[in-house]
C-alpha cells in the first residue's frame, strides 16, 4: 500500500519510521513546509520530500495527517477526497463542525478515517478490557512538564482528550453533564483542568490534565463492585485489587493484589498496523471517526466551561 506522512515534526518522524518499515506499507514520501525537517526525514527514510502535500494527492492510498490541528480538517479532507484513506492525529480538528465535515468526506469517498488516540493500543490498556464490568466511578490524571509543542490548542485538547477518549470507550453511556474549570499558567490557553462527567447510567468521571507539572504521570482508576483497577498508563502496570475468600486474624476481610507489568511495546506501530489494516479490508477502524468526534464534542464542552470558570474568577 503505497503510503505517506503530512507533518513530520516530533510525532510525525515516528509516523514516518513506522509506515518505512512495515512490510505492507511503500512510504512514497514525507511533506513538512520547514525544510529543515523536511530534508532531514527525507534523507534519513531515503524518501521524496515535499514543501506542499499536495505534491502527494492521488499519488498515495493511505496517509498520516500529523500537522498542527488548525490544519487537520483541510488537509484530510483534501486527501480523502483524492481517494485515500486517512489517519489523522488526534484531536481530529479544532471545532465539532470540523469533525463532523471530516467524517461526512470520507462517507462520500468510501474511505476510512482513523483517528490517532494512541492510549487504545497501550498494552495495559488492551488488558484491563477483560477485567471490566460496569465501573461506577472512574478517575484519570494526565500530567506533564511545560513544553511549547502542542500548546496550539489549549490542556484539553492537548493531553486530556486520551483520557475522555479511553473513558468514553469503557462508559459506552451518553454524556449527561460537565462541571469543568481551569486556568492559564503559561500559555494563552488553559494549561491545567479538572472535569467531571456524568453519564447516563450513573457513572462519574473526574479527569485531571496538567502540562506545567514537575512530573510526569499518566495514570486511570477504576471503581467496580467487585474491584478496584488502577492502570499506570505510562509504566504499563495493571493492578487489581479485589475482596479475598476469608477473613484475616484481625477479622478483617483479606485482600487480593494482583499487579502485573507488561512490556512497553510500540503503540504506534500497532495503531498504524491497524489503519493499514482496516484500509486493506475495508472493515472499520480501530478508532472510528465517530469515536474521535465524540471525544472532540466532550472536550470543546470541557474548554468552554473551564474558559467559563475562569472569567469568572477573573
Amino acid at each position: 500500500m503505497r503510503t505517506a506522512v503530512v507533518g513530520v515534526g516530533y510525532l510525525g518522524r515516528f509516523h514516518a519510521q513506522k509506515y518505512a518499515l512495515l512490510p505492507n506499507s511503500e512510504l512514497v514520501g514525507i511533506a513538512d513546509p520547514s525544510p529543515p525537517v523536511r530534508e532531514a526525514v527525507g534523507a534519513e527514510l531515503g524518501v521524496a520530500a515535499y514543501a506542499d502535500h499536495r505534491e502527494l494527492l492521488g499519488r498515495v492510498d493511505a496517509v498520516s495527517i500529523v500537522t498542527p490541528t488548525p490544519y487537520h480538517f483541510n488537509v484530510a479532507k483534501e486527501f480523502l477526497e483524492a481517494g485515500a484513506h486517512v489517519l489523522v492525529e488526534k484531536p481530529m480538528t479544532t471545532t465539532v463542525e470540523e469533525g463532523e465535515g471530516l467524517i461526512e468526506a470520507a462517507r462520500r469517498a468510501n474511505r476510512i478515517l482513523q483517528v490517532g488516540h494512541l492510549e487504545r493500543f497501550n498494552a495495559a490498556v488492551r488488558a484491563v478490557q477483560p477485567i471490566l464490568t460496569t465501573p461506577r466511578f472512574i478517575e484519570s490524571a494526565r500530567l506533564a512538564p511545560f513544553k511549547l509543542r502542542g500548546t496550539d490548542v489549549d490542556v484539553v485538547l492537548d493531553l486530556m482528550i486520551h483520557d475522555i477518549d479511553l473513558i468514553l470507550s469503557i462508559v459506552r453511556s451518553p454524556v449527561v453533564s460537565v462541571d469543568a474549570i481551569g486556568s492559564s499558567v503559561f500559555s494563552k490557553e488553559i494549561d491545567i483542568a479538572n472535569a467531571r462527567l456524568r453519564f447516563a447510567n450513573g457513572c462519574v468521571a473526574n479527569a485531571t490534565a496538567s502540562r506545567v507539572s514537575l512530573k510526569t504521570e499518566r495514570r486511570l482508576r477504576l471503581f467496580q463492585d467487585d474491584a478496584y483497577v488502577s492502570v499506570d498508563l505510562q509504566q504499563k502496570v495493571l493492578t487489581v485489587i479485589r475482596k479475598g475468600a476469608g477473613m484475616g486474624a484481625d477479622g478483617m476481610p483479606q485482600v487480593a493484589i494482583e499487579e502485573t507489568n507488561y512490556e512497553q511495546g510500540d503503540a504506534l506501530r500497532a495503531e498504524i498496523e491497524a489503519f493499514l489494516e482496516a484500509a486493506a479490508t475495508g472493515q472499520a477502524p480501530a478508532v472510528t471517526g465517530e469515536d474521535g468526534l465524540l471525544a472532540l464534542r466532550t472536550a470543546v464542552s470541557i474548554t468552554e466551561q473551564a474558559a467559563s470558570s475562569m472569567r469568572k474568577l477573573a
